[in-house]
């Protein structure tokens, strides 16, 4: 589905291809650059989807530009502090409440925050100003540290165990808290990403290159008539491990566009 206004450029509704569709392509790209229908290829579809599952695989583990910044809701149990996140959250940077804290699940509504915009900032020439502003936060900051507005936890990337360091109080009420997280993008996002693309669909082909090489160096030599056939299963394995061990030092250049580092001090 489309929209179009007038003197507007028709929007897909979802310009992302499928994974499935995607995928297909990539696995006809292996398949042309082996030479399939020419020769005969000796893998099935379930070598090469695990051709494209290593190539992502690698590029999570290496490219900065495969996860993303983002932000989840958590309910909090009462009486419950572990919590069990989906595997795609990398890391939990922080954790924020709605209120100021203490044993309630209140909600942080203050009438002077509320109505500072129409009485000091619009008004800031005559009453009020930034200073009156700046010193209201800082009283917040340092009541939600003495009453419990911030939440200590931690947080095993390995089980993505998320174990919070208090019991929050109640019976029956839940209160929802807002988690600044670091996931993996998901596997249409990268297999969409223009810049990403090329490196996963090269990544798969010089694996399923290397798979076709393992198979056809176990029987090097076929007998026949006059000595027989030799198979080039040592050569495909050289030239795929070339490919890949080059493809990794083209993630070190960024070429998916990932950001590079910055100083590192210490």
């Amino acid at each position: 589905m489309t929209t179009q206004g007038p003197g507007h450029i028709p929007v897909a509704a979802d310009s992302m291809d499928s994974v499935h569709d995607v995928r297909k392509d990539i696995i006809d790209y292996i398949k042309i650059r082996l030479g399939d229908q020419m020769i005969t290829v000796e893998l099935d579809r379930e070598h090469y989807m695990m051709a494209i599952k290593q190539a992502l695989i690698r590029y999570r583990q290496r490219a900065e530009h495969s996860t993303e910044e983002s932000y989840a809701f958590l309910d909090l149990v009462p009486e419950v502090q572990e919590y069990i996140l989906p595997k795609e959250i990398m890391s939990v940077r922080q954790i924020f409440r709605r209120g100021l804290g203490g044993l309630q699940n209140a909600t942080q509504f203050e009438p002077f925050s509320s109505g500072f915009l129409n009485t000091y900032m619009l008004a800031a020439g005559r009453v009020g100003g930034l200073t009156n502003y700046e010193l209201f936060v800082d009283y917040q900051k340092l009541t939600m540290t003495m009453f419990g507005g911030y939440i200590t936890f931690n947080f095993n990337e390995a089980t993505k165990k998320l174990v919070i360091h208090r019991k929050m109080p109640g019976e029956h009420s839940v209160e929802s808290v807002l988690l600044s997280v670091y996931n993996y993008k998901p596997d249409q996002v990268i297999l969409n990403d223009t810049r990403a693309f090329p490196w996963i669909q090269d990544y798969a082909y010089a694996m399923a290159k290397h798979m076709v090489g393992e198979a056809r160096e176990k029987f090097a030599t076929i007998a026949g008539p006059q000595g027989g056939t030799t198979l080039n299963g040592t050569a495909l394995k050289t030239e795929a491990k070339a490919e890949m061990d080059q493809l990794m030092l083209d993630l070190g250049t960024y070429v998916d566009g990932s950001t590079p580092l910055t100083w590192v001090i210490g």
